[in-house]
């Protein structure tokens, strides 16, 4: 039986981090759904769906990479959309763990056939987040090593399109 497993997220943008998760995850399952979530709590986001989608397509031209997208919806009824019984989620530090246990609590509460995988990112991008990589991006800092290249020219071209 094929293993198949989400890694949900905004993914606005997708840094080193995210890459480093998928590519580990390869290791572990034999697909990986990335699911670029609409976040609703997040109320402005710098690139649209579709600009993060290339870039996650641009970073894993492999077949078992899958791009998806999700909106309005729990993720646990996504997954059991896609007939997928494991979340993979990545953890930088401890406050990311506290928030991730609160998420996966209310997974197995709301799903309790589908489980969360935690996968600690690597020491070189457990300090990256996607918006420290905006606001950095934002005052012309170097974002070269903890995004994609693509994805370093399309933030710098970004912020030079708004001024």
């Amino acid at each position: 039986m094929s293993q198949l497993a989400i890694y949900p997220g905004s993914f606005d943008p997708l840094t080193n981090g995210h890459v480093s998760i998928v590519e580990r995850g390869l290791e572990v399952f034999d697909r990986i759904i990335v699911a670029v979530a609409h976040n609703v709590r997040k109320s402005s986001a710098l690139f649209t769906v579709e600009e993060r989608v290339e870039f996650i397509r641009q970073s894993f031209p492999e077949d078992r990479v899958e791009i998806d997208t999700f909106t309005q919806t729990l993720l646990v009824d996504y997954a059991r959309q896609r007939g997928c019984k494991v979340i993979l989620r990545g953890l930088r530090a401890v406050s990311d763990f506290e928030y991730e246990l609160q998420l996966a609590n209310m997974n197995r509460r709301l799903a309790p056939d589908i489980e969360t995988v935690f996968m600690m990112t690597e020491e070189a991008h457990f300090y990256v987040s996607s918006s420290l990589i905006k606001e950095v991006a934002l005052f012309g800092g170097d974002v070269t090593g903890m995004v994609p290249p693509h994805v370093a020219k399309r933030l710098h071209d970004k912020f030079l399109e708004r001024g």
